[in-house]
Formats: structure tokens, C-alpha cells, sequence
């Protein structure tokens, strides 16, 4: 018996390649992400089952419902808060890189939307082909326009997820410490409490300062404090955490109060190893002995980590040549066993490519 194809009447409406297997909505979703990026549909097609593929050890059948490969690539509207880390491309994990060209939306505060932010100039390096939009933020705590801007973050957030999107949210160092993001997803909860809210973590910048300095942080029975030094932050609170010998302190957003903050450790007979870093893996960053730079300014986002008193002293030092601002031309590290030097000082143009500093 002949198979007969019926016949269509009147004009017949215009098809796209993915209407003939793609539902509407991600269909629509499709084309708004192929405007945004300025590729065509059919790359950003090629893209994504590429990435899939790439991403997936060629072991057994995949497609059950049960399967954790399934599981994983389970798409649904979710806010992410992922951290880039202090500021070096190389120390953004691979599953953050992951998240950014698995995200719909791909969203970083900035306090001036005509200039490029920090967490913005990560992104740009680890994934160059994703599109980051911007997003008003004011740092400032307390007032009306925190809250202003908070609260149209938060909408311009709702409209993407309410359209089944994955909203990724980038942010510097960790999202659950210090961050912009925990405020953002308490605005978002309340609109939306049934959306699932994620965080990838990212490295701290007292953890790459200790690093780059040769600090051991904490061992044994030793504490670690992290405080804020923020305009306004009660100056007991860092008085009585240096006032405990056994406890490393590490203070972030100190810069603007360096000079109080070393007289607080030498009053404390902290000051001895006490470091200071700033733009860590970034243009124009330094590490530096605080008694070195207490005189000079020092960014808002300025973190200074001071060790356990333990007897004996760290590798920075004040007046140490290897606790000199290094910025774009070195990185400090531990001496060397013979004590002649840092084997990370090295000036970067005199190292191979691809090649890394010694630890």
C-alpha cells in the first residue's frame, strides 16, 4: 500500500531549523542567547553538545532517567553564586569554569557599568566566548541605595530564572564569604523561595597572600580570625583577636585603615611577619611587609594576614628585600634552603613560559 503524504493548504509558516525538535520555550531561549552572544543558533547547538560530549568519560549506556549523567546535565532555572577567586585565571577551579559556559546568563556587580570589574576581568580569561552582563551594585553598606540597588539586581535576576534560565552570579574569592552574592540571593529568596539557589566555592585572597609570603596559617592547636576592617568596624575587635598569640588573623577590607591597623599589631608585638597583599595575580599587585607600607595607601579591598607568634620568624620580614612591592615584575615566596633568596621573586619576564614558581 503507497504512503500517501497529505497535502497542506494554504501558505505554509516559516521553519527553523530547531522547531523540529526543540519545545517553544527553549526554542525561544535559544534565539535570545544567539542575540546576546552574536553567534547563530546552530553554533551555540554545535557548542553545547560538544561541551557535553567532551565532558563525559565514553563509558556504558547514558539516557536513563536514574543515570547520574542525566542528572547532571538536568536543565532548570537556578541562581549560582560562583567564586573567581582573588584575581589569578589559575586558581579558578574547573568546576567554576563549567558553571560559566553551562550558565544561561552570566551576571557581575560593578560599581561603575562603564567600567570593567575585577570578577569580570577573571571570567574574561578563563572563558573569553562567555557574555557577562553587568550589574549595578553600591558596596557601601547600610542606606537607601544599597537597598535600591539590591532590590533591582534582584528583579533583573527574577525575570531570567521566572523565563527557566540558569543565572550564574560571579564574584570575587569565595560567594559564602564576604560577598555580594549572600545578599543578593536573600532579595531573590524572598521573591522566588522555591528556586534553587547554588554556590561553587573560589579560593580566598589570605589564601593565595600566604602562599605568595611562605605563611603557615594555622597548625596544631593554632586558631584562625577573619574580620573585617571596614570603615566604622569597632577596633576592640581587632585588638582582642591580636591580643591572642595562638590565633593567625587574616583582615580583609582593611586597606583604608593600614596605618592604624600596624599600630594596633605593634602595640600588640604582632607586627614582626605580618603581610600585606593587594590585586593579588592582577596588574599593579604587591606583597608586602605591613611595617614596609604602613605609611602608604592601600586599596579598599587591601587583605593583611598575621601568623601565630610561634617562636621564630616568618620569611617576610620588614626590610627584607623579598617583602618588596613586586606588583608586575615578581612574586615572593619561602627563602630557599640555602637562604639565598625567594624562589618565587624572580622577575615573571625571566621565566619560561607555562612555567610556575617553585613552591
Amino acid at each position: 500500500m503507497p504512503y500517501l503524504v497529505p497535502y497542506a493548504q494554504g501558505p505554509a509558516a516559516p521553519l527553523r531549523k530547531t522547531s523540529v525538535y526543540l519545545p517553544e520555550a527553549l526554542k525561544d531561549r535559544l534565539a535570545a542567547a544567539a542575540t546576546r552572544t552574536g553567534r547563530s543558533e546552530a553554533q551555540l547547538m554545535r557548542l553545547a553538545v560538544e561541551r557535553l560530549v567532551d565532558s563525559e568519560p565514553a563509558v556504558g549506556p547514558v539516557g536513563r532517567l536514574d543515570d547520574p549523567v542525566v542528572r547532571r546535565h538536568r536543565r532548570g532555572a537556578a541562581l549560582v553564586g560562583l567564586g573567581m577567586g582573588p584575581g589569578d585565571p589559575g586558581l579558578v577551579t574547573a568546576r567554576t569554569v563549567a558553571e560559566l559556559r553551562g550558565a544561561d546568563r552570566v551576571l557581575a556587580p560593578s560599581t561603575d557599568l562603564a567600567s570593567v570589574g575585577r570578577a569580570e576581568v577573571i571570567v574574561r580569561e578563563v572563558a573569553p566566548e562567555v557574555v557577562v552582563e553587568r550589574v549595578g551594585f553600591v558596596m557601601e553598606l547600610g542606606g537607601g541605595a544599597r537597598s535600591k540597588a539590591l532590590a533591582a539586581a534582584a528583579e533583573r535576576v527574577v525575570a531570567a530564572l521566572d523565563a527557566g534560565e540558569r543565572v550564574a552570579f560571579v564574584t570575587l574569592g569565595d560567594p559564602n564569604v564576604y560577598s555580594t552574592f549572600s545578599s543578593l540571593a536573600d532579595e531573590v529568596r524572598e521573591r522566588r523561595p522555591a528556586v534553587p539557589i547554588e554556590t561553587v566555592p573560589g579560593i580566598m585572597a589570605f589564601q593565595d597572600l600566604a602562599a605568595r609570603a611562605g605563611t603557615v596559617l594555622v597548625d596544631g592547636d593554632e586558631r584562625l580570625v577573619l574580620l573585617p576592617a571596614r570603615e566604622g568596624t569597632d577596633p576592640g575587635l581587632l585588638a582582642a583577636a591580636a591580643a591572642d598569640p595562638s590565633a593567625a588573623l587574616v583582615v580583609y577590607k582593611g586597606g583604608g585603615r593600614l596605618p592604624e591597623l600596624a599600630r594596633l599589631l605593634a602595640d600588640a608585638g604582632r607586627l614582626d611577619g605580618a603581610v600585606l597583599g593587594e590585586l593579588l595575580g592582577l596588574p599593579g599587585g604587591r606583597v608586602a611587609a605591613v611595617a614596609d607600607v604602613a605609611d602608604q595607601p592601600a586599596t579598599y579591598l587591601a587583605t593583611v594576614v598575621v601568623p601565630p607568634v610561634r617562636g621564630r620568624k616568618g620569611p617576610l620580614q620588614a626590610g627584607n628585600p623579598a617583602s618588596r612591592e613586586v606588583g608586575a615584575t615578581g612574586i615572593p615566596g619561602p627563602p630557599r634552603p640555602d637562604g639565598t633568596g625567594s624562589p618565587g621573586s624572580e622577575p615573571v619576564a625571566a621565566r619560561r613560559p607555562g612555567r610556575r614558581a617553585a613552591s
